[in-house]
């Protein structure tokens, strides 16, 4: 009885899906090139790139279709919203909001959670009990009752996702960081940094912190598209980013009364979130398996 090689399959039997996958997650190439596109240029050359004001419309071509469509044109590609706003602009536009969003957020979040995570794992005791508490609480959050509280004490703004997000994401560096703290302070590299006078400060930024920048690299990654999708979802239920704001998660929801008769408003930008996120999460697999030595041939 003849055997099915591989190559006689067709290309969407379970193998050769499975084998094409393994290829996209060990190269970086088509996640870069997904970031590049939909995410990087648009964000950075937003006003050079955009054909029109993302915040302007005219009521005489709203809701117009995507150019392929019947009664669409190549003025608007991707067509119009309910206010005549081109929805291809605000894309544009939504990427350099999600962007700033998520840059922000981590910086600010990823540099409080590193400090406190190496404070935490080099001195023990006490401070890591206190600061572990702190970690749990703050895992401990609903976020979206968090956001709305935000939101009813000082109004939905750019301040207010960054202070919910860094609430959320602090915790999760202090946590990561703490635990290879705990492993690294045992070294003998460390040990011999102390018998040299060392101050606690210099061990902790000279010698310690360098050995946990590729696993923050790593999370900082995969927090990218955490954060977009989290802002999106938030400004989507009006606790996030204020109206006319051109962000991804205010189109969902501008658009989501009129997903049968226009569904392109809420379409394309949603299609805009979920090839970031799957990118950033493809991106940061290839990062974790290429900067961990013990996986690299797995």
């Amino acid at each position: 009885m003849a055997t099915v090689t591989a190559r006689t399959l067709p290309w969407y039997a379970p193998p050769r899906v499975a084998h094409a996958w393994r290829r996209v997650k060990r190269y970086p190439v088509v996640s870069l090139s997904i970031l590049t596109f939909v995410l990087v240029i648009p964000a950075v050359f937003a006003q050079y790139v955009a054909p029109y004001d993302p915040l302007k419309g005219s009521l005489a071509k709203r809701l117009r279709p995507p150019a392929w469509q019947q009664g669409g044109s190549i003025e608007h590609p991707l067509g119009t919203d309910k206010l005549g706003r081109d929805i291809l602009s605000r894309m544009i536009h939504g990427a350099r909001v999600s962007l700033m969003v998520s840059m922000v957020a981590i910086f600010v979040g990823g540099t409080l959670g590193t400090a406190l995570g190496l404070t935490s794992g080099y001195f023990g005791g006490r401070v890591d009990s206190l600061l572990m508490r702190l970690v749990d609480i703050s895992l401990s959050l609903p976020t979206i009752l968090l956001a709305l509280v935000l939101v009813a004490a000082v109004g939905p703004s750019f301040s207010t996702v960054i202070i919910v997000l860094v609430v959320l994401l602090w915790a999760r560096y202090a946590r990561l960081v703490r635990g290879e703290t705990l492993a690294i302070k045992e070294r003998d590299f460390i040990a011999r940094a102390r018998v040299a006078g060392a101050s606690h400060v210099r061990i902790m930024t000279r010698y310690i912190f360098p050995n946990v920048v590729n696993s923050l690299l790593v999370l900082a990654t995969l927090q990218v598209g955490y954060v977009i999708l989290l802002e999106s979802a938030l400004s989507f239920l009006g606790a996030g980013l204020p109206r006319p704001t051109p962000a991804w998660g205010l189109m969902i929801a501008d658009g989501r009364e009129l997903i049968v008769t226009a569904w392109w408003v809420s379409m394309f930008p949603g299609l805009a979130i979920m090839l970031t996120v799957l990118s950033l999460n493809l991106l940061g697999d290839w990062l974790r398996d290429h900067l961990d030595p013990k996986l690299r041939h797995v």
